[in-house]
């Protein structure tokens, strides 16, 4: 079992940065192996991912609390993968804390996607790396 935590700090009002991640059409802007995800019923998600070198198509659950700035995700398989995103405020902007568990132990693997996707966050929010980011135009 396999329990991970990583954060990064931001320089962008938290608002604008939980209502950027918590939109679901903007997951394959900042998962790298996510190819599109899209709502189906209630607080299902379908997604593809490119998983092991291979499309994979599939349903997971994504619940957001505005209130508390928190995102919940997972899928139901044999890693009971699952995960929580958290939006502070911060001086200067806002703290992103990603926190992931799964049966699946590969750490090094997990750790490198978790913080490529932080990165990803912060370039695409402070740079405007896509049209979807808060303050892009």
């Amino acid at each position: 079992m396999g329990d991970y935590e990583h954060r990064t700090t931001v320089t962008t009002d938290p608002e604008a940065l939980f209502d950027y991640l918590s939109d679901v059409q903007n997951l394959p802007h900042y998962f790298a192996a996510m190819k599109s995800a899209e709502r189906a019923e209630g607080s299902a998600v379908r997604t593809a991912a490119v998983v092991d070198g291979q499309l994979v198509e599939g349903e997971a659950w994504f619940t957001a609390d505005g209130e508390a700035r928190s995102i919940r995700w997972g899928s139901q398989g044999p890693n009971n993968y699952s995960g929580e995103l958290t939006v502070t405020g911060s001086d200067g902007g806002a703290e992103v804390v990603v926190r992931l568990h799964t049966e699946h132990v590969d750490g090094p693997s997990i750790d490198d996607g978790l913080l490529h996707t932080l990165a990803q966050i912060k370039q695409n929010v402070e740079n405007d790396a896509d049209d979807a980011a808060p303050g892009a135009g």
